[in-house]
């Protein structure tokens, strides 16, 4: 029998982030350089075994400053910028999302016990963080990558 009522997922950190910046603002993400630390009574460093050996890492993240009365389920002009489109939620990146979720890729500085330090993590100080996973070149995209104009003039200063 199907149910009538919407799925709940419940989801618990496994870390925080540390440092890096104190506000979302936009643009030279690169420039920055935060520590996710993992929670002590979850995990124990070894959780972490190996995970220097790669370059990158795939963080998944809330955004935990949005307000859930400022989530975008429609369209809207990426960051209210009226000379690009007008586009759905879901062909954008942006922090108003309905599950207010985010995902960064980074460079992997270090791993130093239950501290993983890296730069690019665009998101902010405090920010639960609720799943990390190495980069691997395989799970890129398959075959060419396009975007639109408006896309790539977004992003031109965003790393």
């Amino acid at each position: 029998m199907e149910s009538t009522t919407p799925d709940v997922i419940t989801t618990r950190p496994v870390a925080h982030v540390i440092g890096g910046r104190a506000d979302p603002n936009d643009d030279d993400w690169n420039t920055e350089t935060a520590t996710i630390r993992f929670d002590a009574t979850q995990f124990a460093p070894e959780a972490l075994a190996g995970l220097d050996a790669f370059s990158h890492v795939e963080v998944i993240f809330r955004f935990h400053r949005t307000s859930p009365d400022r989530v975008n389920t429609g369209a809207r002009h990426p960051r209210g910028n009226p000379d690009w489109p007008l586009v759905g939620i879901f062909a954008q990146r942006g922090r108003d999302r309905p599950n207010l979720l985010g995902v960064s890729r980074c460079q992997l500085l270090s791993v130093n016990g239950l501290d993983v330090h890296v730069r690019g993590l665009d998101a902010i100080d405090g920010t639960p963080v609720l799943d990390l996973k190495p980069y691997m070149t395989e799970f890129g995209p398959q075959g060419e990558v396009t975007q639109p104009a408006w896309a790539t003039d977004l992003m031109r200063h965003y790393y």
